[in-house]
């Protein structure tokens, strides 16, 4: 009888044993499966090195050249901004202000658009506003008529709240006195601000275009050693995903050794 009680203990045992060991094989199998996509998700192409793949090569290579575009362009941009930042003050605003003062971005767009800013005030001891149309602050001052006054060409009685809302319209959108600016005889110059800024802008524009492709390959590369990891696990043999991306296609392939 003690020798039936005593294999039954053995036997129960050696179930508890196994599937404690099963446990424990479970969770060190998903702290591997995680290990190299974390590895690959910092730093591309470490998660498939990990693996032995010959494809982290691959990413290593693209990571380095994409970063290195990414700093070209966004230092290439920055030359370019300063460039178009000093042009704007050693001609246009030449006269108006003898310090640089360096603001946003619609700033410089505006200077794009009009050869001229034109005066803030008309009068130096009160609010004129600018009247020509064909400058910055003038066509500030005729959108301001055309807002709040019953009629843009017939001014209201004076302090009235059309005329009050226009002025507040005007004082808070036109081009104060430290920023004026002229590109009168200066054409060309213009021309080469343009030429800057829109060279700057695009430069921009691509390094946020590097940014993402270096983001999309941190993310391609986790996701290839997960899946890897996974398929691995599942077949019990050694298993690899293999993509390929290309500007019109992309190609998706799983090997499997036998």
């Amino acid at each position: 009888m003690r020798r039936q009680w005593l294999t039954v203990g053995v036997i129960i045992a050696s179930g508890l044993t196994t599937a404690l060991q099963g446990q424990v094989d479970s969770v060190a199998l998903r702290e591997k499966t995680w290990v190299r996509p974390l590895a690959s998700l910092l730093l591309p192409g470490t998660g498939q090195a990990l693996s032995g793949q010959d494809r982290a090569a691959v990413y290593g290579a693209v990571e380095l050249y994409v970063l290195s575009r990414y700093i070209q362009l966004q230092h290439d941009a920055n030359v370019n901004a300063e460039l178009y930042h000093q042009l704007a003050f050693a001609v246009a605003q030449r006269g108006f202000a003898s310090v640089r003062r360096d603001t946003i971005f619609e700033y410089y767009e505006t200077m794009e658009k009009f050869t001229s800013s034109g005066r803030f005030s008309l009068s130096a001891t009160t609010l004129v506003p600018e009247t020509d149309p064909t400058t910055y602050n003038g066509s500030v001052w005729l959108l301001a008529r055309r807002t709040y006054w019953a009629d843009p060409n017939v001014p209201p009685p004076a302090n009235s709240p059309q005329v009050l809302a226009a002025d507040s319209f005007y004082v808070r959108h036109a081009v104060g006195p430290a920023y004026l600016w002229t590109w009168a005889n200066a054409s060309l110059q213009q021309q080469s601000f343009r030429d800057l800024i829109r060279t700057s802008d695009n430069g921009y524009r691509n390094a946020q275009g590097a940014l993402g492709l270096l983001l999309a390959n941190h993310v391609v590369s986790a996701l290839d050693a997960l899946i890897s990891n996974r398929l691995t696990a599942t077949t019990h043999r050694s298993t690899s995903l293999h993509t390929l991306l290309g500007p019109d296609f992309s190609v998706l392939s799983v090997r499997v050794a036998f």
